[in-house]
């Protein structure tokens, strides 16, 4: 449960297996399931199946999100500005360039509003295949990816938060404010149960903040970066098994069973804007830029890989999926036709994404093994 690569395999097979179902004789079956409602009346709470899912329990992995950026923030790698600026500027690259390319198939149609999708990367995919392909890469590979997809996610979060909110309920987001204030407090206060309270509070905000308007799964983030950082690296260490080995496999399962598009007419812009975007606009994104951060850097902050190395985890960003998904359904939750072919793109894209930087990753990793033998 603790192995990347395991997670990464989880995550495509059960990916797989929604996609297999969705289209099989059990798929009318299976989403009708998926739409199926489940009411808690005296919590005005009335979720379909999928949404308990996409907001609840993949709140979960944006819990451990936030908590490995309030450590990497506090201690880690972007605690300082010497070592943040690579991997930052590389992922300001690989989010607008993502960004301009889909906005030129689709600029000046209702679809704009997608835009965000092809700009994710899932840190769980990305770093699970990195594992798996990257056998012999510089230790500072992995850790550009983590520092990248981390700084991805903040931006990702902002970006549910602030494009995909309709109306704002500002009591809710006071009375989420005040349940993380206490949390702060409670969190400082030796021989209190804090697991217990931590349970009561993730709940208790993801409550507030899903009355309020906001996307719920941020109530995971504001209370992973109210933890402190001296305790988020460990916790990290408990949670992110399970949610690599339950909450993202049953997201990507649902997130990912729907009819295949038939294409009777023809390809929608969406489609294609996300199918280039995501592999194309990450590769040439994050590989520029990294390069122009890593040439302006200062010595000691600069990362020992070169243009390859630089590409091949460009290319393993360039899997979107599971965040790509949630923004899928956020931008195009009413019109099920153009969802499915966006969700086809995310899947097409990220595949295309990872079989160049897996190649890729692997041409390198036997380059430092065998200069490492010379």
């Amino acid at each position: 449960m603790k192995s990347d690569k395991s997670a990464a395999l989880l995550l495509l097979g059960a990916a797989a297996l929604g996609l297999i179902l969705a289209n099989s004789l059990i798929g009318p079956w299976l989403l009708d399931l998926k739409s199926t409602y489940i009411a808690i009346e005296p919590l005005n709470l009335k979720l379909t199946v999928e949404h308990w899912v996409s907001d609840l329990i993949l709140a979960t992995f944006f819990l451990v999100a936030g908590l490995e950026l309030k450590y990497e923030l506090s201690i880690g790698v972007l605690s300082r500005f010497s070592t943040a600026l690579v991997p930052v500027v590389a992922g300001v690259g690989g989010i607008m360039i993502p960004a301009f390319i889909y906005s030129a198939f689709n600029w000046g149609t209702p679809y704009m509003v997608g835009w965000p999708i092809p700009t994710a990367t899932d840190i769980a995919f990305a770093l699970g295949v990195l594992a798996i392909f990257g056998r012999g890469l510089p230790k500072s590979a992995r850790v550009f990816l983590l520092a990248l997809a981390i700084f991805d996610d903040l931006v990702a979060i902002s970006i549910i938060a602030i494009f995909y909110t309709d109306s704002l309920a500002m009591e809710w987001l006071f009375a989420a404010a005040l349940i993380l204030a206490a949390h702060a407090i409670a969190e400082r206060i030796p021989k209190l149960p804090i697991v217990a309270i931590r349970f009561a509070s993730f709940l208790l905000v993801w409550y507030a903040v899903y009355q309020s308007g906001v996307h719920a799964t941020v109530a995971g983030v504001a209370l992973g970066l109210i933890i402190p950082a001296t305790r988020a690296h460990s916790l990290v260490g408990k949670l992110q098994p399970w949610t690599n080995t339950i909450a993202l496999p049953l997201f990507a399962f649902f997130a990912v069973a729907i009819t295949l598009p038939t294409f009777e007419t023809e390809i929608s812009s969406v489609f294609t804007g996300i199918a280039i975007a995501l592999p194309v606009g990450k590769i040439v994104g994050i590989t520029l830029f990294a390069l122009a951060a890593n040439a302006i850097a200062q010595k000691d902050a600069r990362l020992p890989l070169q243009l390859p190395d630089f590409a091949a985890v460009a290319g393993l960003a360039g899997i979107g999926f599971t965040v790509s998904m949630l923004m899928t359904n956020l931008a195009f939750e009413s019109i099920p036709e153009i969802r499915a072919e966006a969700t086809l793109a995310v899947i097409v894209g990220s595949l295309a994404s990872l079989a160049f930087g897996a190649y890729l990753a692997q041409l390198r990793g036997r380059h430092y093994k065998k200069t490492a033998n010379q």
